[in-house]
């Protein structure tokens, strides 16, 4: 047995719970952590037969945001650096304890910590991130300045070096990193993909040959003898709104229920998960029914990522 395959073996899961806000404009993502929490999420796992701790959520208050100018154009480089600091630091402690870290958003900057905790330990893991977008903008090709749409070039290497980030390794490498579930891709990061050769599955390959095909594909480039520990980075914007609705950037033509889900089951089926983020569920967008179906559908993903199945 792999040694990472302990994780799924002693089902011991950590869950990581960041109420942050700082890598974009809207408020309430905050508080997707909250909401996931209320609706039963550590009973569910338990009932899968999971030993789960739960210590309470993060709290980010002595990492002040004040006197937090810009960096060019980066919005709150220095709260956004901090936080993913501190939550690499507790993702990478769990993982050291045999506990399989479950993160909360929170923002997708957020994954700037937790893919840094994870490769802490596992500098060979691959990363699986299913988003609408590839949040792999640089300091040169933001638009933007908002960090939650630039975690991958941070963990990459990637564009200008900004000393506020310079505790990120920048360890991941091109060829463990895959992408499903694209849609909403800016001209920049597009050439950004091409330049590094970064393999990526949008909607039109999930039209073409069927999510069944898409998974298998995209572990076969990035872990083609299945033998990676994996960190699955899940954005709820993935999915359609018809689906998720109360997310930040939704874009139309997303992920079907089903096809989010089959996602997590053949990740948990491949026996190699270390760790998962599921991010930007943001209760204020949305009204209140609307809402609990976006929690609904985060909880099921995270269910079935720790081994529920149909039957």
């Amino acid at each position: 047995m792999a040694p990472h395959s302990q994780f799924l073996a002693e089902k011991k899961c950590a869950i990581v719970a960041c109420p942050f806000s700082g890598g974009q404009p809207k408020a309430g993502v905050d508080e997707g952590p909250m909401h996931l929490l209320e609706a039963g999420l550590v009973s569910q796992l338990e009932g899968l037969g999971w030993k789960v701790s739960f210590d309470g959520h993060h709290q980010f208050e002595g990492i002040s945001a004040a006197d937090d100018p810009p960096i060019g154009i980066l919005k709150n480089p220095r709260f956004v650096s901090r936080v993913s600091e501190f939550v690499a630091n507790v993702v990478g402690k769990h993982i050291a304890n045999g506990e399989l870290p479950v993160t909360l958003g929170g923002d997708h900057s957020l994954a700037m910590g937790t893919i840094s905790g994870t490769l802490s330990k596992y500098p060979e893991a691959c990363v699986i991130w299913i988003d609408a977008h590839t949040d792999i903008n640089t300091v040169e090709s933001t638009e933007s300045g908002n960090i939650h749409g630039m975690p991958v070039s941070f963990l990459m290497g990637l564009g200008s070096k900004v000393e506020e980030f310079s505790w990120v390794k920048s360890i991941l490498k091109p060829e463990n990193l895959v992408y499903i579930g694209l849609r909403d891709v800016d001209s920049g990061e597009k050439k950004i993909l091409r330049d590094n050769n970064i393999k990526a599955f949008s909607m039109h390959e999930v039209d073409k040959y069927g999510i069944g095909k898409v998974v298998e594909m995209a572990l076969d480039h990035v872990n083609p003898d299945r033998n990676k520990p994996i960190h699955l980075s899940f954005d709820v914007d993935a999915l359609d709104p018809s689906v998720a609705p109360s997310t930040g950037t939704p874009v139309r033509g997303g992920l079907t229920f089903r096809e989010g889900h089959y996602i997590c089951e053949a990740i948990y089926e491949t026996g190699l998960l270390v760790a998962m983020d599921l991010m930007e569920v943001n209760p204020s967008l949305a009204d209140a029914v609307s809402v609990a179906q976006t929690v609904a559908v985060g909880c099921s993903l995270l269910r079935s990522a720790l081994g529920e199945t149909l039957l």
